[in-house]
């Protein structure tokens, strides 16, 4: 029997596959939310383009404020958008958030330190520091920066950065192309069968509702070819269709070793396929391989059939690759360490992987039920633990947390 694979082992070794996609796609700005960048973001400009104004208030030269209780006649109104006269000595300009900064001005005083009189005058009831309240030209964005790199998975501030610069368009990564099926003759697709005439072995298909909906959030593009019924020939008309067309095949099910699980003979009669046992609970066993087919061909993974495992496998190895595909370089989730408000006096020698939530007192509450066919115990927490292998947990004791937040997105 071979070992079990380390998980980094197989993750480093599936982005060793994972080639950025062919191609790419411009979109507008607006459209953008999700999507890799292809290119980089350069500005052409200095954001903001001059010194200009962070509060609402007067501007003033600081030579002509000595003291609190300054009088000055009030010069001009610069509103954002329109731009000033120089500032005369001795004078104040009533200036808004965002407005350009007159020539000779060299503080702002916010409005709450001034007493604006009926005479146009202000009293000034603040000694200002030289630069108070002014933002300097360029000091967000400089001419010629590198805003945003290839490979930036783009977020809505990231959109409005590029906005920021002026681009109204992107060029972004193309959306991988995935087919996905379920195998298994025990699979029934909700609405099918009501619940009351379901035959005795018969379950829904909850693998393939999550499975695509973790898809689209990667940007991925969906073909759902259903479910294949557990025969090697429907195995291998499946492959071969999804192989046209895709980048990625993904199926759920059927990557066992047993005689009804046809996944590994179909693969391999139209390209190549390695079953690992993955040192990680749950989700122990996964296929990778290719399909071949006169357009190239396509990866193929095939994650386990209990839900629980299919759900953390693909988040845990499908998700990072299918970011690698479209050029993104830092795929892992980010942890952050938190504390077990409970016991799990029992450790494994395979890397767990325990479905937590957040309680009241900022702890982490387990959920009682941790088989690998519970999915309740996903719908229930907002993250898990990464438990190293041969590790127990006390009460108090700090943990690994990786949100779902991060693992879903």
């Amino acid at each position: 029997m071979k070992p079990l694979k380390p998980l980094d082992e197989a993750l480093a070794e599936l982005l060793g596959h994972a080639q950025p996609l062919h191609g790419a796609d411009t979109v507008t700005t607006f459209d953008a939310d999700g999507r890799v960048l292809a290119q980089g973001c350069i500005s052409v400009l200095q954001v903001p383009p001059n010194d200009n104004s962070s509060m609402d208030g007067y501007a003033v030269r600081c030579a002509d404020v000595g003291m609190a209780g300054t009088l000055l006649p009030v010069s001009q109104r610069i509103a954002a958008g329109s731009a000033g006269e120089p500032l005369q000595p001795g004078t104040a300009a009533r200036i808004f958030t965002g407005a350009p900064v007159p020539e000779g001005a060299d503080a702002i005083l916010m409005q709450e330190d001034c007493e604006s009189l009926s005479d146009e005058r202000v009293r000034i009831n603040a000694v200002p520091r030289p630069g108070q309240w002014i933002r300097r030209a360029g000091e967000d964005i400089t001419r010629g920066a590198v805003v945003l790199e290839a490979g930036t998975r783009l977020t809505p501030a990231e959109l409005g950065l590029a906005a920021s610069i002026g681009l109204h368009q992107l060029q972004v990564a193309r959306r991988p192309r995935v087919a996905l099926f379920s195998t298994g003759d025990e699979l029934v697709m909700p609405g099918d069968v009501p619940p009351e005439q379901m035959r005795p072995g018969a379950i829904y298909n909850s693998n393939r509702f999550f499975l695509r909906a973790m898809l689209l959030r990667l940007g991925c593009e969906v073909t759902d070819f259903g479910i294949v019924p557990d025969r090697r020939e429907a195995t291998i008309d499946a492959l071969r269709a999804a192989s046209s067309g895709h980048d990625l095949i993904l199926t759920s099910g059927g990557v066992s070793v047993g005689e009804e699980d046809h996944i590994k003979p179909a693969v391999e009669s139209l390209g190549t396929l390695d079953l690992w046992q993955i040192a990680m609970k749950p989700g122990k066993p996964f296929a990778y391989g290719r399909v071949e087919s006169p357009e190239g061909g396509a990866h193929f993974m095939g994650l386990p059939g209990n839900p629980v495992s299919s759900f953390l496998t693909f988040a845990l190895l499908v998700r990072p690759f299918l970011l690698r595909l479209q050029g993104v370089r830092e795929v892992a989730p980010q942890a952050m360490a938190a504390r077990a408000d409970f016991a799990w006096p029992k450790a494994d020698k395979r890397r767990e992987f325990l479905r937590v939530r957040h309680n009241a007192a900022g702890g982490l509450d387990l959920f009682g039920n941790q088989s690998s066919g519970v999915l309740t115990s996903a719908a229930w927490g907002d993250g898990v633990v990464d438990n190293p292998a041969g590790q127990t947990i006390a009460p108090g004791d700090t943990v690994r947390f990786i949100a779902f937040s991060e693992l879903l997105s």
